[in-house]
């Protein structure tokens, strides 16, 4: 590549995902193309059950003078990268709602850890020395030395493949309080506790020829563990910027609707959520109306003609109107919202409701637009088939940087931000982004520190201002928004299972492609697919979805959030499995699998389960023990499950 010939570079994608995991040494890469499944040859977890890290990964493309694109790697550049990252999370402002509700309906949040004022307040920042690193398979010194109240806090670390990318890598999922054995008593906002995610900048200098260019920045964020990977949000973060991208000109609207890309996703992911939710089971899942992998509903769904008018407006009537944002709280999506019991603390209204209409999630205007058009019978009969997902060098080179730009925030939920997973409601904020780059956010200049005191308390009016917190960005702007530490927030919203019981449907769900809800056991899945058992045995045992949480419920919402800090990586991952042909179950399920032995060991009534279905196999065959199953052991194993009193549920 000649020096001369490049009109400008810049870093892909222009906001990179990292989540944490405990294993020590083992790792995975992000999706680098939208709605890809992370890559591993030997699963999510480690040979000690631990899970891995998922790591970011840079690259840096060069646009031409010509107009091509072209990647540039260690082999024919110097790439010198350049990190800043932090977590000031506990030195921010509490996390009550978003802060972009009407002026009448937002509260101006305190501090978090107000207790703690002066030169205290600043030791409650982790902000770690930038780290700098060149050349093919490299790493870089640690960010560990930022610390919390002087103890020094790992954020993670820089390596380098051997192309010389940018990769990185977060913390291990570790959340302490200042003061040992203190619990946590809330979802977001536990004063003296701090974890180990972050945010910052992604900065790199190239030479080439002897000349120094200076890439477009990017920017990474640290976030939680994806424990449903391959599913994916109704509304996703790329969804939500997209639709703001429109809205604001940086990006051409849409001129028209395709069933497959714009229609076919919508019903999808919700049909995914089967795996993650019962309630959604029920609406979208297998053998419902709305099963989107179900070849004769995909049939009627894409069919624009006056035969299928009838059913597209009454699935369209069944969606809230995201145009008028009116209450509809028995509608689709299946989701809470960004309010879901925001109530006020005084005042005329106290105790009322913030924002009803808001308890619940609305599709993006744009992709409400889109499913109003398809109502109508007015879009692109395109259907050619489950879209194939591409390996990323089959990408033509022009369109991969858009590409890693949309599948990092493909993976991350548009919703319900309450606060959410991977990043909250500033992403639909103007103020953040840079007018002439799409998907770039406006950064602060390199080593400027990020402002972290607005006063006592946080005015909307300072919130949404453009030189704001949520204007330009550095380290740890984006990451301090979320619940400290992320564990709890995770134990705390689940499904409607939880909060409205007595209803008959166990959704909404808050976060089911991330965090799950009901899950189908692995234990339940492999007895459904036990050879030539019979279809109402299949269907009963597939069926047999259980709380994802259950093993850290403990005797209550104190105990269950104090479990998720520490016993969080053994939980299930939610997982793709491919069931026998024949097995009468959907071509590809997601199955809770790597569940702690700890909490699986010597299950009886597991044992008593198989020894049921297993007396299918002996109706022709002479008799043997009463109840007994080919090759059951007389022994009780040890049990080591948790077994809770009567007086402690």
């Amino acid at each position: 590549m000649n020096a001369d010939d490049i009109e400008s570079i810049a870093i892909h994608p222009a906001i990179g995902v990292a989540r944490v995991g405990n294993a020590k040494d083992a790792y995975f890469l992000a999706p680098e193309v939208i709605g890809e499944t992370p890559k591993d040859t030997d699963g999510f977890r480690d040979a000690h059950g631990h899970l891995k890290r998922q790591v970011a990964r840079f690259r840096v493309y060069a646009t031409l003078k010509s107009g091509e694109v072209r990647e540039i790697t260690a082999s024919e550049a110097q790439i010198n990268w350049r990190v800043e990252v932090a977590n000031l999370k506990a030195g921010w402002y509490e996390f009550q709602h978003a802060m972009d509700l009407p002026p009448d309906q937002v509260f101006e949040p305190p501090k978090r850890n107000a207790d703690f004022n002066g030169d205290d307040r600043e030791r409650l920042s982790i902000r770690p020395s930038a780290r700098h690193v060149s050349g093919p398979n490299e790493t870089s010194d640690a960010f560990d030395d930022g610390t919390f109240f002087g103890k020094p806090v790992y954020l993670g670390e820089l390596r380098t493949d051997d192309q010389g990318r940018l990769l990185f890598f977060g913390g291990h999922g570790k959340s302490e309080p200042l003061v040992p054995g203190t619990a946590p008593t809330t979802f977001a906002n536990n004063d003296g506790w701090h974890d180990d995610t972050c945010d910052g900048p992604v900065r790199a200098t190239i030479t080439i020829g002897g000349r120094d260019f200076e890439a477009q920045p990017a920017h990474v964020i640290v976030a939680p563990p994806n424990f449903g990977p391959g599913l994916f949000g109704v509304v996703t973060m790329d969804d939500v910027v997209r639709d703001l991208f429109f809205g604001l000109g940086i990006l051409d609207a849409p001129d028209h609707t395709s069933f497959t890309r714009d229609i076919w996703p919508i019903f999808d992911r919700m049909t995914g959520h089967q795996w993650v939710c019962d309630g959604i089971l029920l609406l979208a899942g297998q053998g419902t109306p709305l099963d989107a992998r179900d070849p004769a509903i995909i049939a009627q769904m894409g069919d624009p003609s006056d035969a299928s008018a009838a059913y597209r407006q009454a699935v369209f009537n069944l969606f809230r109107n995201s145009k008028t944002e009116a209450l509809k709280h028995a509608a689709l999506p299946p989701f809470y919202g960004d309010t879901y019991g925001d109530r006020y603390l005084d005042g005329p209204h106290e105790g009322e409701l913030v924002n009803p209409a808001r308890e619940d999630l609305f599709l993006t205007k744009t992709q409400y637009q889109h499913l109003e058009n398809w109502a109508n019978g007015d879009f692109e009969a395109d259907w050619d088939g489950i879209p194939v997902i591409p390996d990323f060098n089959d990408i033509v080179v022009a369109d991969q940087p858009r590409e890693l730009d949309r599948a990092a925030l493909h993976e991350c939920l548009g919703g319900p931000f309450h606060p959410g997973i991977e990043l909250t409601w500033p992403m639909r904020l103007a103020s953040m982004w840079n007018p002439d780059r799409p998907y770039r956010l406006r950064p602060l200049p390199e080593g400027e520190r990020v402002r972290q005191n607005y006063g006592e308390t946080l005015s909307r009016e300072q919130a949404l201002a453009s030189d704001g917190p949520w204007g330009p960005t550095g380290a740890g702007s984006l990451t301090r928004w979320m619940g400290v530490p992320w564990q709890t927030d995770e134990a705390s919203c689940n499904s409607g299972l939880v909060y409205t019981p007595s209803l008959y449907l166990s959704s909404p769900s808050f976060w089911g492609a991330r965090v799950p809800n009901q899950v189908l056991p692995i234990e339940a899945y492999n007895i459904a697919t036990t050879p030539d058992l019979a279809p109402l045995q299949v269907q009963r045992h597939f069926s047999n979805r259980r709380f994802w949480l259950r093993d850290l419920q403990g005797t209550g919402y104190a105990a269950r959030i104090n479990n998720m800090v520490h016993k969080w990586w053994m939980t299930g991952l939610v997982e793709a499995h491919t069931p026998p042909e024949g097995a009468g179950l959907p071509d590809t399920c997601f199955v809770e699998t790597g569940r702690s032995p700890s909490f699986t060991k010597g299950d009886p009534s597991l044992r008593l389960a198989k020894g049921v279905v297993a007396l299918q196999a002996q109706e022709n065959k002479p008799a043997g023990p009463l109840g007994a199953a080919p090759g059951a052991e007389d022994t009780v194993e040890e049990q080591t499950f948790e077994r809770l009193g009567r007086g402690e549920v």
